[in-house]
C-alpha cells in the first residue's frame, strides 16, 4: 500500500515585529525623541503580547478552526476544526477535509477525524481489505515519521497553536496595524516576521531557542505572521506564511475542552514505517 501524505498541520511560527526609526532633518534632538517614542511604543506592544502569551498558556486549550493553503500544489485549502490542547503536552482532535488532504483513498466521508496525542497522528479511516489497515478503524503515524526527529523532539514548538505567541518575546521591535473587528470581537492587529538569527539574539532560554530554530528550519527558515488580540488579552486570529504555505487559525472558544486520548490499540494499524520511508526517499531526491 502506498500512502501519499499531505501535512495539514503547521505548528510553530515565531514572529519578530518590525518598526522603523530614522533621523530626519531636524537633527539629533528630534532623532532622539523619535527613537524614545519608538522604544516606548515597542515596549507597550510587547507588554500586551506578553500578557496574551501568559493568558493563553494559562487556559491550556481551545476550540479552533484552521485553513491551510499550499502555494505549490495550486489546489484548494485544507480546513480543520476541533479541539487543540497545549496545557499538558500538545494534542489535537479535529475534523479535516478529506479530499483536500488527499485522504479519499482511505476515507469515503467528506471529513476525516484526526487525533494527535503522545507523539503520533491517528486518522479515522475505512477498514481496508488487506495490508496493515485490514479491518482497522484508525491509521497511526508517528509525528517523527512525518516531520522528522527534530520536530518530534520539539513537539511543544511544532504542534502548539499558541507557539507563535510564546515566541513573540524574540521580537526587538513591533508593528501595530491598529484596531480591527475579527469574528465579531474588537482586536488590535500586529504583524511581523522572524528568522533564526532573531531567535539566537533573543532572551529565550537555550531550550526554547533550539526548539524554535529547529521548527523554523523545518518550515523554510523564515515566517511572517499576523496576530489579532482582543481586549481580554487573548488571540482571536493568527495567520502565518512561510515555506510555501499560509495557515489561518481562528480561536473560537478557550478552555473547558475534553481530554484528548488515543484510539484503542486493537483498532489501529501503524503506517509509520511506510511514511518515514516515503519521506526519506523524497528528501533524498
Amino acid at each position: 500500500m502506498k500512502l501519499k501524505y499531505t501535512a495539514a498541520w503547521v505548528g510553530l511560527t515565531a514572529a519578530a515585529m518590525i518598526t522603523a526609526t530614522a533621523c530626519g532633518s531636524e537633527g539629533a534632538k528630534t532623532a532622539a525623541e523619535t527613537a524614545d517614542k519608538a522604544v516606548d511604543k515597542a515596549d507597550t506592544i510587547m507588554a500586551a503580547l506578553t500578557r496574551a502569551t501568559d493568558r493563553t498558556e494559562e487556559l491550556g486549550s481551545a476550540e479552533i478552526t484552521t485553513t491551510t493553503e499550499f502555494e505549490a500544489t495550486g489546489g484548494g485549502p485544507i480546513s480543520m476544526d476541533g479541539t487543540y490542547s497545549w496545557g499538558d503536552g500538545a494534542a489535537m482532535d479535529v475534523q479535516m477535509d478529506t479530499a483536500a488532504a488527499q485522504m479519499s483513498a482511505l476515507q469515503d466521508d467528506p471529513t476525516t477525524r484526526v487525533i494527535m496525542v503522545d507523539g503520533a497522528y491517528y486518522y479515522d479511516v475505512d477498514p481496508q481489505p488487506n495490508g496493515p489497515l485490514a479491518g482497522k478503524e484508525w491509521m497511526r503515524v508517528d509525528v517523527a515519521a512525518v516531520a522528522g526527529e527534530a520536530a518530534a523532539d520539539n513537539m511543544a514548538a511544532t504542534a502548539d497553536p499558541t507557539a507563535t505567541l510564546r515566541y513573540m518575546t524574540a521580537s526587538t521591535a513591533v508593528e501595530d496595524l491598529g484596531k480591527e473587528t475579527v469574528l465579531g470581537r474588537k482586536t488590535t492587529h500586529y504583524r511581523g516576521s522572524v528568522g533564526a538569527e532573531h531567535l539566537e539574539k533573543s532572551k529565550l532560554t537555550e531550550a526554547e531557542k533550539k526548539a524554535a530554530v529547529a521548527a523554523l528550519e523545518a518550515n523554510g527558515g523564515k515566517m511572517t505572521c499576523d496576530i489579532w488580540v482582543d481586549g481580554k488579552d487573548l488571540p482571536v486570529r493568527i495567520t502565518q506564511t512561510g515555506a510555501g504555505m499560509t495557515v489561518k487559525m481562528d480561536f473560537v472558544k478557550f478552555g473547558a475542552t475534553k481530554e484528548i486520548t488515543a484510539p484503542p490499540a486493537a483498532e489501529t494499524g501503524d503506517l509509520s514505517g511506510q511514511v518515514r520511508e516515503q519521506r526519506d526517499t523524497a528528501i533524498g531526491q
